[in-house]
């Protein structure tokens, strides 16, 4: 990603002022999402780059102060200096000039935290002067070595005993920008074309995907406001068409775990549906019926909103409205293991379980995933799958698909996690389709089939389409 230029950015010592801020409160348990929604919008795409390279670099940061100032700092002044730091790490092309990070985060503690400044500028002088020795001390430690927390480095290698490496160093490269046309509205060669006309470098992949080249804000896409085009990775994209194989039109569809939406918009740009989105959160679920709108796929309200999302609520209220495109799409709020809360007794003709998962798949978009999980996690959000296919198993017709999909590349929220089910239902039970993709780790040699000649690589994921006798 390029640096902002100084006629667009605000100065670099008040993004350092940001950045330092969110790698703090990282550190501390926070999303970085959460944190970059707080920041200003004058200052959020500057702050989101700088924290994005520190999180991705934070592991040789840290391990690099270790060596140089064995006694943390105050959180504030060790979020600056893990920034600084891991901008000044070796590696790929440098946001900013060696000189240039020095000054300015020397700048940002004296402005914020003056105390600090001469202790800030004393390490990073150090650094720059002893970089060789001590890049080469701090990745005697596996997290420093790759950029991942030691017990995230040993499951992967766990799992992927020929490929832990490439995967760790896929994580830390920076996502391609792909796109979805909308298949109700264009085509990827035609969006192609249009980008074209401003001048944007793009190819497409396949009917509806579409590689940016360079990145942009969403904002500047044409036609994005109206709908026209959603940005989705090449791997989920592969959910929608899955499913929807050999499906007949007005089938009965349920989204059990939508938020945000984009694989349930997928659903509808390809089909005529009958589909029900649930999810947990209320207010996520108000981020689906947002795109769905965006997209045309579901008609906006007309006076108060039928959504309701009453604080503590397990349920709100369903909202019915008509699509021009022949579906019929419900927005429902409710854990969707308590089926008796919101299951009207009527049996599904196929069913997406997006389950919740560690993100283990999309830290390369997500770089504070790794730092925010927990071994246990991993389990207990097994468990919470596990549960959901459970749940769910019972509401699918005789004849019917689930497609269990994670964002992951741990085998435990994917083909132990579907070995195990059908383990349990034995051999008169759930069928796995041979069209299963499986495990999608998302490196050069596992690509999209539908798209083989891309570029460039999907997230890591996982696909299961389990039939029903």
């Amino acid at each position: 990603m390029a640096a902002p230029s100084p006629a667009q950015s605000p100065p670099l010592s008040r993004l350092f002022e940001h950045a330092a801020s969110a790698v703090a409160a990282v550190r501390a348990g926070r999303s970085l999402t959460e944190v970059l929604a707080r920041c200003p919008a004058a200052v959020r795409p500057g702050t989101q780059a700088l924290a994005f390279q520190a999180l991705r670099g934070l592991g040789g940061a840290l391990a690099a102060r270790a060596v140089m100032a064995p006694k943390p700092p105050p959180p504030a002044v060790d979020g600056l200096l893990c920034t600084a730091l891991a901008l000044l790490w070796p590696g790929d092309e440098p946001l900013y000039a060696e000189h240039t990070v020095v000054d300015q985060a020397v700048t940002a503690a004296r402005q914020h935290m003056p105390a600090a400044a001469n202790f800030v500028n004393a390490v990073l002088r150090r650094f720059l002067r002893e970089r060789e020795a001590l890049v080469e001390a701090a990745c005697r430690q596996p997290e420093a070595a790759y950029q991942h927390p030691a017990w995230w480095i040993e499951r992967v290698r766990r799992d992927w005993p020929a490929q832990w490496q490439a995967l760790l160093a896929e994580a830390n490269r920076h996502p391609p920008m792909v796109l979805r046309v909308n298949a109700r509205r264009s085509t990827a060669d035609d969006y192609v074309h249009r980008l074209g006309e401003q001048g944007r470098a793009a190819q497409a992949l396949g009917a509806q995907a579409v590689w940016l080249k360079q990145p942009c804000n969403v904002g500047e896409l044409p036609g994005f406001a109206e709908g026209d085009v959603s940005v989705q990775d090449l791997s989920a994209q592969r959910a929608a068409p899955l499913l929807l194989e050999g499906l007949p039109s007005g089938a009965r569809v349920l989204d059990a775990c939508a938020a945000p939406g984009g694989k349930t918009a997928h659903l509808l740009e390809l089909a005529a549906l009958d589909l029900l989105a649930l999810d947990s959160d209320g207010q996520r679920l108000a981020r689906v019926r947002d795109n769905l709108q965006r997209l045309h796929l579901m008609s906006a309200p007309q006076g108060p909103s039928t959504l309701a999302f009453a604080a503590g609520s397990a349920v709100a209220a369903a909202a019915e409205p008509s699509a021009s495109h022949g579906s019929r799409v419900r927005l429902q709020a409710a854990d969707a293991r308590q089926t008796a809360t919101w299951w009207d007794g009527r049996p599904f003709d196929a069913i997406l379980l997006d389950g919740p998962c560690t993100a283990s798949g999309i830290v390369r978009r997500h770089p504070d995933v790794r730092w925010l999980r927990r071994p246990e996690d991993v389990t207990a959000l097994a468990r919470t799958q596990a549960e959901l296919l459970e749940a769910l198993w019972p509401l699918l017709a005789p004849g019917g698909r689930l497609l269990y999909a994670t964002c992951s590349i741990f085998l435990a929220e994917g083909q132990q996690q579907i070995d195990a089910f059908l383990q349990r239902h034995g051999a008169d039970g759930p069928v796995l389709d041979p069209a299963s993709p499986g495990h999608l780790p998302g490196l050069p040699d596992n690509r999209n089939p539908l798209v083989a000649a891309a570029p460039v690589t999907g997230d890591g994921f996982y696909y299961a389409l389990i039939r029903k006798p």
